[in-house]
């Protein structure tokens, strides 16, 4: 049977897409794939024990502690969709049960949420150490940036919980024919033969008040870093407190600019190709977790020499 093959039942598995109208290529897709992951997490893995060994990190700049946290969210969103990536490309596996796909969906969605959040957190941590240096200890203490990090993970579950259960009532009697090698609310929910109007609505609210909320209180927390650096006498320290900031902007850029993208080709894309929107989907989905490390590696000095160091202290013991 062919893996392409549509269904009139309730079906309850999906075929997944890798390079769509061209399945005789998907495993040319395999070995840079593996390499985007496993970069993703030497990178990620690397930040995090970096942070963790070295205690000069963690004190007294939280700072780093929000980098951990970007770092974790970064490594469970790519393993979120590893699993099917991997199997459709290297090994042409293509089937997965709806309650596997409901289950990726989740996490993919999830931890795309804590993402944004992290990234605001850390703006409000750029924004403190500048606007009110002398208080930083003071304002964002062991207890807050705890209480943060739980609001940020709580928010973002809270939101997508209730996705699992609006997909699982609908029944799906068309094409059972994803559009990318991972699952997504949005692309299971076309293929359903019931009225979604619910479904849509909830996605809908969910992202403004996640995905784009957050967007507006970082715009809002740059427009108050840039006049809190605008307010620095010297000139010197109106450049060293921007550079602090750099890291994070890119950041911010490597999630939203991919994520605007893919909403653009989407709502005003219908006439460009399959592969085009597959290709900004997977952009988004793989390109800020394996840059991510790359950029606090080479723009913050205490990880990119504790990194040197190790490496170093490696060549020594060979």
């Amino acid at each position: 049977m062919s893996p392409f093959n549509q269904t009139t039942g309730n079906h309850q598995t999906f075929t997944l897409t890798g390079i769509p109208g061209m399945p005789e290529k998907d495993f040319w897709l395999a070995l840079p794939l593996c390499l985007l992951y496993s970069f993703t997490f030497l990178g990620n893995v690397t930040i995090l024990v970096v942070i963790k060994v070295e205690r000069s990190l963690r004190e007294p700049m939280y700072y780093f502690f929000f980098l951990a946290m970007l770092a974790a969210t970064d490594l469970s969103l790519s393993w979120s969709s590893m699993p099917t990536m991997v199997s459709v490309h290297l090994f042409n596996w293509r089937s997965v049960a709806l309650d596997a796909c409901i289950t990726q969906m989740f996490f993919i969605h999830a931890f795309g949420g804590v993402e944004s959040g992290v990234l605001v957190a850390m703006a409000f941590d750029r924004f403190v150490a500048i606007r009110f240096p002398l208080h930083y200890a003071t304002i964002l203490t062991h207890g807050a940036i705890t209480k943060s990090g739980a609001a940020v993970l709580l928010r973002s579950v809270g939101l997508v919980l209730p996705v699992p259960f609006l997909l699982k009532r609908l029944p799906f009697c068309h094409s059972n024919i994803l559009s990318h090698a991972y699952c997504l609310h949005q692309d299971a929910m076309r293929l359903a033969c019931a009225d979604t109007s619910i479904n849509s609505i909830y996605g809908l609210l969910a992202v403004i008040f996640a995905i784009v909320l957050d967007a507006l209180i970082l715009l809002v927390s740059y427009f108050l870093i840039l006049q809190a650096v605008l307010g620095i006498a010297s000139s010197e320290e109106r450049l060293k407190a921007l550079n602090t900031c750099l890291s994070h902007i890119s950041a911010v850029l490597l999630f939203y600019v991919p994520l605007i993208g893919m909403t653009l080709s989407h709502r005003f894309g219908k006439h460009l190709s399959p592969v085009v929107h597959t290709a900004m989907a997977n952009i988004y989905l793989l390109l800020p977790p394996v840059l991510n490390p790359v950029v606090y590696s080479v723009r913050t000095k205490q990880i990119r020499q504790r990194i040197v160091l190790v490496f170093r202290r490696g060549r020594v013991g060979s």
